[in-house]
């Protein structure tokens, strides 16, 4: 595999995720660009708990398998962002975020991975739950 600057990835960790009965799953290749949590009411909603957890990837460096059903909504800014989920289970595996055409955000759920990286973004926090620690170092957007 080729990275974009042409030299060759040897070292290169594949990521891979699935909904919750393996119809729909993607390989994510190396590193996410960020991992952010969100506390907006929006994203509670979609992921039945009290904050969103995802992580972006540059669309080439991620492998998308299965079919999936699109549902867009608007987010707390006004934008419009599409989620793609499974069809026969229901589970979010991944997402498009407006005037991010060349990323793909995936919920850490879905890696089902628990060393995952950790977030290094928080945002949304004027609507995080009391009760929600939020690592110290990293950024803090409300």
């Amino acid at each position: 595999m080729r990275h974009h600057s042409g030299r060759t990835l040897a070292n290169v960790r594949d990521h891979h995720a699935a909904c919750s009965c393996g119809q729909l799953s993607l390989v994510a290749q190396g590193e996410p660009v960020r991992v952010s949590m969100c506390h907006c009411l929006a994203c509670q909603r979609r992921t039945g708990s009290a904050f969103g957890v995802q992580a972006r990837y540059l669309r080439d460096r991620v492998r998308i398998d299965g079919d999936s059903t699109a549902y867009t909504r608007i987010s707390d800014e006004g934008d419009a962002r599409t989620f793609h989920f499974c069809p026969h289970c229901g589970a979010t595996v991944f997402y498009h975020l407006p005037g991010e055409e060349d990323v793909v955000a995936i919920p850490v759920g879905a890696f089902a991975e628990p060393g995952f990286p950790a977030p290094t973004r928080s945002v949304h926090e004027v609507r995080r739950h009391g009760w929600v620690a939020v690592p110290a170092a990293i950024e803090h957007y409300d």
